[in-house]
């Protein structure tokens, strides 16, 4: 088994990597949560049927009362209106503060079942048992939590952090290939911003069949980033924000799809090779970079560019969180493996986009 703690002064857990590890969710939440008595399991309609059973047979060898609640797959769920089923029936199921929830999936389970579990009775323990490899190597570590709202993606949401994240690489093998690398795109982020032999450990494996015998390495690494980012930035004020490469020009694709013509992962690949051509334009990032990412992420089967008028990047821009007054932070990169923040103008950002970022 491979552990990382994450050791934020009193909210540490532990992210625990093994083949397997969901025949030991009773046992693992146990031995951190020994006065819990209720388990609440949020899942989706794609991973309760899979997953479940074997979840709640563990639980239950361990003494927890379960109770499944399930939402449809799919980001349309990550809503207000979910958010508070949630809570009634977490209240029906008997709930105490004592006792935890689950969230048993991808990243819209794992942020709307952390945002009930952060909120009902003003907090509860909160597991993540991520099982698509962009939750797995992404959202279920650091602590965000939210849901969406009209106005756009994850405006109202939390830092709550898990108390454990159980992640077993078996579960990968049901995901089809879009699914899988949608999550490569988040994999590639960690090597373009943080480790540039992890980008070429990448990019010399451009298919499944190479990737899946060094699934435990590249969990290992990507959450080991994100466990020192998260360490030395809880709340997203200064080195996590590099992050979020790829991710305020993603929006701007999600959007432009009406958030179902492309996943997340795609809109984030898109979103990386636009900011390493805005890096290029702000005389920041080397001119060779975008063709290497590009071929990298093309290899993988993932988006290189997405069409975007002027008015969604300018809509997505303006909603940003990293925006202040008429300045958004962008996060560009001044060499593979080394991310950089860059304050601009949002009106300049949003010209420079309508400018190159073009689809034939």
């Amino acid at each position: 088994m491979k552990t990382l703690t994450v050791a934020l002064p009193g909210r540490e857990y532990d992210i625990l990597i093994e083949r397997g590890l969901l025949a030991q969710t009773g046992e693992r939440i146990r031995a951190v949560l020994p006065r819990a008595s209720k388990i609440a399991v949020v899942t989706d309609t794609n991973v309760g049927p899979l997953y479940y059973n074997r979840v709640k047979a563990s639980l239950e060898s361990a003494g927890f009362e379960t109770a499944l609640f399930t939402i449809p797959a799919g980001e349309k769920s990550k809503n207000a209106v979910q958010l508070a089923q949630l809570w009634e029936g977490f209240m029906e199921f008997g709930l105490t503060r004592t006792d935890a929830v689950i969230a048993l999936g991808g990243g819209v389970v794992g942020d709307l079942a952390g945002f009930a579990a952060a909120t009902i009775l003003r907090g509860v323990a909160f597991v993540q048992i991520p099982t698509t490899l962009l939750a797995q190597v992404d959202s279920s570590v650091g602590g965000k939590v939210a849901i969406d709202l009209m106005a756009g993606k994850n405006l109202a949401g939390s830092f709550y952090q898990p108390r454990l994240v159980l992640m077993d690489p078996d579960v990968l093998n049901t995901l089809d290939l879009p699914q899988f690398m949608d999550g490569m795109a988040e994999v590639v982020k960690y090597g373009c911003i943080w480790d540039r032999e992890f980008f070429a450990f990448l990019a010399a494996r451009p298919d499944r069949e190479k990737l899946m015998p060094e699934i435990e390495h590249i969990l290992y690494t990507c959450c080991d980033i994100k466990r020192q980012v998260v360490m030395d930035d809880e709340l997203d004020t200064g080195l996590r924000m590099i992050l979020n490469f790829g991710h305020t020009l993603g929006h701007a694709y999600e959007l432009a799809g009406h958030y179902v013509e492309w996943t997340h992962g795609e809109a984030v690949a898109a979103g990386m090779c636009a900011a390493a051509k805005l890096g290029v334009a702000l005389g920041i990032t080397p001119a060779e970079l975008p063709d290497r990412l590009e071929e990298t992420l093309a290899s993988l089967g993932l988006p290189v560019a997405i069409p975007c008028d002027a008015a969604t990047y300018a809509a997505a821009v303006g909603r940003d969180k990293k925006g202040t007054g008429a300045d958004v932070t962008v996060i560009l990169l001044d060499k593979i493996g080394h991310a950089v923040p860059h304050k601009m103008p949002k009106a300049q950002l949003v010209r420079l986009l309508n400018s190159f970022n073009k689809v034939p």
